[in-house]
Parts: structure tokens; sequence; C-alpha cells
């Protein structure tokens, strides 16, 4: 609990005790010289109101004096001062005090449901050690750190920037970002991402990104910005206090005053006025809904998906169909070549040795795997050639020029595009990449993507959680694609696209919303960037996936396991059946005891009741969503 509210808590036992003793003398008959005169009682019972509320009275009479005065601050102080009017001074000191109950609960309650958003934000590293030329370590600010910088991490330090290890061993706590209580090893060469802690070991890391372009800095914002992006439910509520707040005070003077002039009884009416207020107080909705998803977002974040606001995780509970990529979604993104082909005369080497040369200068995960299966099959080399130049034609593969030749690698539509016969390599759980050089057949390469150990469990989960379709799309061969498709139980698949074609094919499931209802994307690649931002919700792979896939997306998975899936859609359903029980019983309630007040049957401690008593049963509420 913060000081703030130790203090807050000290102030309400400290009024609450008084008001106590106060009312037990004034109920056994004591100083009744005191408690016998209105003006007495309210000079008494005014001692616990102003230890309570003093704040309150404050901020309504700075909203009256800036003309911003129709708020719960003024309705509590409005309703108070009027029943002290009245002469009901016990009942204006208990509206305060147990106003001021409330709003201890609601702050509880938030500080509660931000802990684990809190603790999110506290992966911030708040400095680095870099290695200067000459050998001397200097601690600087993140945000000074350049790319190329060697850092060293001691144990129990937070890893500034995104690096790689150049020296040193140790176990890695990603736990704040990916939700994952089991630390991760990371060694010379493993890539290390900002904001986790290292362990026991000592490493020596070499920046890759400035602090600004770091795992952690994307994450802060997201989360920072997250509070903007407000749920239809919460819109909903916004909008109805802004009309409700003016009308309800409207209807309070007019109950004061239109009976008051018929009947005489001003007193009474009055009185029925500021109850009328106490119960018309729309606290209950206003903290319970927002909290509700505030604490479903935080209850996200603990298991390593960033939801980048309530919008989204509303979205999230109404999933009808689950649109997602193959490659390093659905399958480890880890390509291994797994058998060679060469043509008649061409060796294994020759095959592997050009097919290398061609992709030295890509990134793509097949071109890595070529490259690694060609080092591994001749040791010997010191260097594999490089290509000079490189064309690369989309969804197709690319066209190299090295030494005078032109070296082509791709799929066989590549190859009869360029009028090369080939023959034609059968299998279909691999991709296959053919090759070619000056015009003449090469070989094929056959590479395989294992899927994730979770997919099909996830897939299964999220089908029992409700969503009703899956839908593949992939720039990979049908045959591998539907081969992953039966092993995941993916119902349907669209292989051999384009990105263009990717987002053609969401365009139309989009414009089917009868049949498919909301639809999420799941994609991890710098091409699904368009997909993501297109669909209902995006949802990247925040571990592997590229910048622009997790700037896309909505909601990102941390640590890349798609099982966080299912948990998530249970998280935002629970969210929203408890938004939704929160309005239903706050207005039913208020509701009735409205009629009742206005009738004079129901008093200014059932308005407390209706007030307080149901704002705190609405927070306790939200509040089941932090077990999650």
């Amino acid at each position: 609990m913060s000081e703030k509210l130790k203090k807050n808590l000290c102030r309400i036992l400290i009024a609450l005790g008084i008001f106590v003793v106060i009312l037990i003398l004034e109920k056994t008959g004591k100083f009744p010289e005191v408690f016998e005169n209105k003006l007495g009682a309210c000079a008494v019972y005014l001692i616990p109101y102003l230890i309570a509320g003093y704040d309150v009275v404050k901020k309504a009479v700075l909203g009256v004096i800036h003309g911003q005065m129709l708020d719960e601050s003024f309705l509590m102080t409005l309703a108070s001062v009027g029943a002290f009017v009245t002469g009901e001074a016990e009942e204006a000191a208990a509206v305060m005090l147990f106003y001021q109950v409330g709003e201890f609960f609601q702050s509880y309650a938030v500080g509660k449901s931000r802990q684990s958003i809190t603790d999110l934000m506290n992966i911030a590293p708040e400095y680095a050690n870099v290695v200067r030329d000459d050998g001397s370590i200097e601690t600087i600010d993140p945000d000074d750190v350049e790319i190329g910088d060697i850092l060293v991490i001691k144990p129990g330090e937070k890893i500034p920037v995104d690096s790689v290890v150049v020296s040193g061993s140790s176990m890695i706590n990603t736990a704040a970002l990916t939700g994952e209580s089991v630390p991760r090893s990371a060694g010379e060469g493993d890539p290390v991402i900002s904001g986790c802690i290292n362990g026991e070991g000592l490493l020596r890391v070499r920046a890759e990104k400035c602090y600004d372009d770091s795992t952690v800095a994307r994450i802060l914002e997201l989360v920072e910005n997250a509070s903007e992006k407000k749920s239809r439910t919460e819109a909903f509520i916004t909008r109805f206090a802004h009309w409700y707040t003016p009308l309800v005070v409207g209807a309070a003077l007019a109950l004061a005053v239109i009976p008051s002039l018929i009947t005489g009884e001003w007193m009474t009416w009055i009185y029925r006025a500021c109850t009328f207020l106490v119960i018309s107080c729309p606290c209950a909705l206003v903290i319970s809904v927002p909290l509700a998803f505030f604490g479903g977002i935080g209850a996200a974040s603990k298991h390593g998906v960033l939801v980048k606001g309530s919008n989204y995780l509303e979205l999230m509970a109404q999933i009808g169909t689950v649109v997602t990529d193959k490659t390093g979604t659905l399958t480890e993104g880890s390509f291994k070549v797994s058998s060679l082909v060469p043509a008649e005369g061409v060796t294994e080497e020759e095959l592997l040795l050009a097919a290398a040369a061609a992709e030295g200068l890509s990134t793509h995960p097949i071109a890595q795997s070529i490259r690694e299966a060609c080092t591994a099959a001749i040791p010997d080399r010191e260097a594999l050639p490089c290509a000079e130049s490189v064309q690369n034609v989309s969804g197709r593969g690319i066209i190299a020029s090295m030494e005078g030749s032109t070296i082509i690698v791709g799929n066989e539509q590549l190859l009869t595009d360029n009028g090369i016969s080939f023959s034609k390599a059968e299998n279909a759980a691999a991709t296959i990449c053919y090759a070619a050089k000056d015009g003449k057949y090469l070989g094929a390469i056959l590479i395989r993507d294992l899927v994730k150990k979770d997919t099909a469990a996830a897939v299964k989960a999220m089908k029992e959680a409700g969503v009703g379709r899956f839908v593949m799309l992939t720039g990979d061969r049908k045959a591998v694609a539907d081969a992953v498709a039966k092993e995941t139980g993916i119902d349907e698949v669209h292989a051999e696209l384009l990105p263009e074609d990717k987002v053609s094919e969401v365009e139309a499931l989009l414009n089917n919303k009868e049949k498919n209802g909301i639809l999420a994307f799941i994609g991890d690649g710098i091409n699904d960037a368009p997909v993501l931002m297109r669909a209902d919700v995006g949802i990247a792979m925040g571990s592997l996936g590229s910048d622009a896939a997790i700037e896309a997306a909505d909601v990102v998975i941390m640590d890349d396991k798609l099982g966080r899936l299912p948990v998530l859609i249970r998280i935002a359903r629970k969210t929203m059946g408890i938004s939704k029980q929160n309005i239903i019983f706050a207005l039913a309630i208020k509701v009735l005891v409205l009629i009742l007040g206005a009738l004079g049957i129901a008093d200014m401690w059932a308005a407390v009741f209706s007030d307080v008593g149901v704002a705190v049963l609405c927070i306790l509420n939200s509040m089941r969503l932090l077990r999650e």
C-alpha cells in the first residue's frame, strides 16, 4: 500500500472513531444541551465531516470556481451540506465518511490492478556500463548508448538495450517481459533483449539498437498509451456520466422546489432532494467499469501479453475467426535443410555453394538455413561466396549476380518465368527451393520448419473458447501448408500467397461479418504489418517478431507462445462479464432507491448504501480479475 493510501486510511479511521464516539454520546443522551440544539449538533458533527472530507469539499469549491462543478465531489458536498441545513447532521457526516471509505476502496483496487503493469514499468534500465577504447568502464544513461558499443552487464543488472552476447554466459530472467518464470540461458552469439535481468554470470554484449528502438522502450510506450484507447463500454459510461450528472442535479432541484411550493414543507423536500443526490452519484459505474478493463489489461500483462487498449480487450472477447501466418507463428521459424536433390551431373557441394552465394545478402530464415547447411557440409572453406548484387522477386525468390554468372534460387514459378526446365521435387512436408546457374538447373533444396510444440493445443483451446474458424495464409507451397494445417487443426488454408494477396484474403473475410464475426490476425513478419493493421485485432509475436509487425499490432505476445491466446480470450471474456454485471447491478439498485427516496421511503442511510455500498461491491467484483 502506498504512503498516500496509508495516510488516507489513517484519516478515515480517525474520523470514523470520532463519529462513533459522537454518535454514542448523542444516543445515550449525554450533553443534551449540545445535541438538542441543531447548531450545536452540526458543529460537533462537522469535526469528523471535515477530517474525512475536507479534500472533497475543497475539490467541489474549486470546481465551482472553474466552472467544472458537476462531478462526484460536487454532488457529495451539495448533498451533505443540504443535510446539515435540514438538521440531519449525523447523516451529513455519515455521507461524507462513507463516501471516503468508497474512495479508499477504489484507490486500493486501482493500485492492485496497476501492480502487474507497475512491475512491467520497472523493467526500464537506469544506467548502462560502456567499455571505452582504453578499457575503462563508464556508467552512462541508456539513451546515450550507441549501436556497436560494448556493454558490461553485471550479475543482477538490467540489460539496457537489445544486444548480442560477445563473451560470457549467464541465465537471463525474462519474467517481467514475457511472463515466463524459467530463466533462459545466454552465451556467446545469443541475442538478449533490454529490460531482462542478468543472472549470476558476467556478460559482455554488443549493442544492436539504440535505447529508443529497443524492446523495453517500445513496451513502455505501448503500456503508457493503452489507457487512451477506451472500449465501447467505457466510452458509453463516460458519455452516460456526462449527461447523467446534470440531469440528476436538475431533478434534485425540481424535487426540492416544486413539492415545497405546493406543500410548504421545504425542509422535508430539501432532505429528500439531498437523499436523491447521494443515491444518484454515478461513482459505482464511473469507477468499476474502467477498473475492470484496467484489471484485465494488467492480468494479461502478467501472462506475457501486452494489450494496447481496452477496445482491443473488448474485441478479443468477441473473436469469431482467427487468421494466422505460418512461418514463425505456427512454426518455429528456424528452418533446417532436410535433404538435397542435385540435378544429374551436379554435386551436392556445387548446389549448396551456388544457393548459399545467392542468399548471402538475405536475412530470410530460409536463406540463413541454406548458408548454415553449406557451412556444415563444407567446414574447410574459410568463407562462403557472396553475390555481388541481388534482385528480390516478391513471393518467388531471388536472382543474384556473382562473378559474371546469374544464379536463380526460388520456387518453381520463378524458374518457369525465366524459361528454365527442371525436375519437380515432391515432398509435402518440406519447402522446396530450386536453384539454377546461367540457365542450367542445379537441383532442389528441401527445407523444413518444425511446428511449435504448443500450436495444436493452443488451436484446440481457442476453439473450445468459442473461436469458430481458423484460417492459415502463407506464401509457402500448398502441400507444406496443408501438412501444417493437418498437424495443428487449422480449418482452412490459402497458400502460395504474395503479401498483397494476404491483404485481399483478409479483406474478403472482413466483408463477410455475419459468417466470420470479429477477425483476429496473428503474424510476425514485416510482410504481415499491412494485414495486422487491417484486421479487427492484429496480434504480433513480440520476441521474434519484426519491429514493423509489433508497431502495427494491437496485441503483442512477448514470448511467442501461441498458448497465451486462449488465456487472453478467457481474461477478455471475464472482463466483459464483470463490466456488464457492474452496470446492471449499479443501475438496478440506483433506480430502485431513487424511486424510494423521491417517495420518502428511503432515507439518507439507504442513499449511502446505494452509492458507497454499491460502488464497493462493484469494485470488489472487478478485483476478481486480479486472480487471473
